[in-house]
């Protein structure tokens, strides 16, 4: 085989690695945000529809300051079992390219190198482990009207991306401009 070839496909190996590597350490990126959502409804109907879906998604009640009118709920958000395996999957492969690429350049140990695959599974450990944690949602309601009984209620709430977009849908709450 031609000897620029293989250092530049080692090269590429090399940066396709790095990549996979970054890929598998955002899978546990924390990715809270704020968002200002309104509702058609009023708070005092609103508030019950709120403890009622945290409740099903298996938050509970952390603190509550009425001074602020805010709510904190907490709950264990469980690592995904197919997205670690897929996360496995994908550490094979990257190593198994990468394992070929060096044996071939270095065939004299390249056993060695084929062994370098056994630490595919520590990608789906790294996953498991970081990204089953407790998640906070914070729901802060703005004040409105006192005067206006059916003005729409306001609330800001911080919480994982994920968790803002079944909220908004579960109960059809608009974001605010």
């Amino acid at each position: 085989m031609d000897t620029a070839i293989l250092p530049s496909t080692l090269l590429l190996t090399l940066l396709l690695s790095v990549g996979l590597f970054f890929f598998i350490r955002a899978a546990t990126k924390d990715r809270t945000q704020t968002a200002q959502l309104v509702s058609e409804q009023d708070e005092a109907a609103l508030m019950p529809q709120l403890q009622d879906y945290f409740r099903s998604r298996s938050y509970r009640v952390a603190a509550v300051d009425q001074d602020k009118n805010q709510v904190i709920f907490e709950g264990f958000v469980q690592p995904s079992l197919f997205l670690a395996i897929f996360l496995t999957l994908l550490a094979t492969v990257g190593l198994v390219c990468l394992s070929l690429v060096l044996s071939l350049l270095f065939p004299n140990i390249s056993s060695f190198f084929l062994g370098i695959v056994l630490l595919s599974p520590l990608s789906g450990l790294f996953y498991w482990k970081k990204a089953g944690r407790t998640e906070k949602v914070l729901l802060h309601l703005k004040k409105t009207n006192q005067d206006e009984s059916n003005s729409p209620a306001k609330i800001a709430v911080t919480a994982h991306r994920d968790e803002l977009i079944e909220l908004q849908n579960a109960l059809n709450l608009k974001l605010s401009d």
